[in-house]
């Protein structure tokens, strides 16, 4: 009889102590997964596993609007808007498109400055006045040589503007917030880590020589662009960039 009970004892168990285990159970899981989810982000960025898929993805883009320039006959350009390295704000690019065959300027240092004024809100960024009047077929105004500068100017002006060239392959794209980006082109001398950076592609099937260095933590991808086939080189390391 005494074992009798015992079995019945063991048999009806209180319930209490079977919802608590289950409840210690859920709460070892939530702790392990904030961990798992923790060693995941951590390993990711010692190992820049992010910046090695954006150099990849970056390379292709290159290609593309290298052909893309090449096929159209106009002068397209790939437009970095890099934030600060202290801020937290995400790296952007997009393509760009003339609407014909511009050159670029040979100070490209002085160039990038005049486009950061050139930005909205700048005191350079007021509207310029209209261009003169074209006189009518009856007239006999002859046109003074400032005229004709002027016309010859807005000519120039009006193929050099850009608009935003998009195509399944090359489409507008923002980087994950902890990868950093600078570009460097030939023209030049040292890379550029903030503001905007310009890549330019030309139709005579041509482009800068130029690297771009693209960084998560201390790991660092370079792309070597090479300027008479628009082949983009991935390099596991951050290049040094040309003393000329």
């Amino acid at each position: 009889m005494p074992r009798r009970r015992n079995a019945l004892t063991v048999m009806h168990r209180d319930p209490s102590q079977s919802g608590l285990t289950f409840i210690e159970l859920m709460i070892a899981f939530g702790v392990v997964a904030i961990l798992v989810s923790g060693a995941v982000l951590g390993i990711g960025a010692l190992t820049g596993t992010k910046a090695k898929a954006s150099a990849a993805e970056l390379a292709g883009v290159i290609r593309s609007l290298y052909d893309s320039a090449a096929l159209s006959g106009k002068t397209c350009r790939l437009v970095f808007e890099l934030p600060s390295t202290r801020s937290d704000e995400p790296v952007s690019y997009w393509a760009e498109c003339a609407a014909g065959n511009i050159t670029t300027a040979r100070n490209r240092d002085e160039a990038l400055r005049e486009a950061q004024q050139k930005r909205p809100g700048s005191p350079s960024s007021q509207p310029r006045p209209p261009p003169p009047l074209q006189p009518s077929a009856s007239s006999t105004y002859q046109p003074s040589l400032q005229d004709l500068m002027a016309q010859e100017r807005e000519r120039v002006e009006a193929a050099a503007r850009y608009s935003v060239y998009t195509a399944p392959e090359i489409q507008a794209r923002q980087l994950p917030p902890s990868v950093k980006v600078s570009v460097w082109t030939k023209p030049q001398r040292q890379a550029v880590s903030n503001g905007t950076a310009y890549l330019y592609f030309f139709p005579q099937g041509f482009t800068e020589k130029a690297m771009v260095f693209i960084s998560q933590g201390s790991n660092t991808w370079t792309i070597t662009v090479q300027p008479l086939t628009g082949k983009a080189v991935i390099v596991a390391d951050r290049l040094e960039v040309p003393r000329s």
